[in-house]
């Protein structure tokens, strides 16, 4: 699925990703990705080229430490309320 559309994901989920300090590949794995594919589809979502299923989101939001909600928040004031809110 291409979404490359506006959709606030890959910036949210690059910032928490950076925020926690793991690479794509990392993540990826940490997530239930196959090693040898988790650095290409991680940077695929970073990009918005392709979006997860939702229970890929789930598993990145529980890897990354933060509500799912914030992975889709356009707002960039909002994102940070929900950061504080989570630490």
């Amino acid at each position: 699925m291409n979404i490359n559309d506006g959709s606030p994901f890959p910036k949210r989920l690059k910032q928490a990703r950076t925020r926690k300090g793991l690479s794509q590949k990392q993540l990826g794995i940490l997530a239930g990705m196959d090693q040898f594919v988790a650095s290409a589809r991680m940077n695929q979502y970073e990009r918005g080229v392709h979006s997860p299923d939702f229970k890929t989101v789930i598993a990145l939001s529980e890897v990354l430490e933060v509500p799912t909600a914030f992975l889709y928040c356009l707002e960039d004031e909002l994102a940070e309320q929900i950061l504080l809110w989570v630490d």
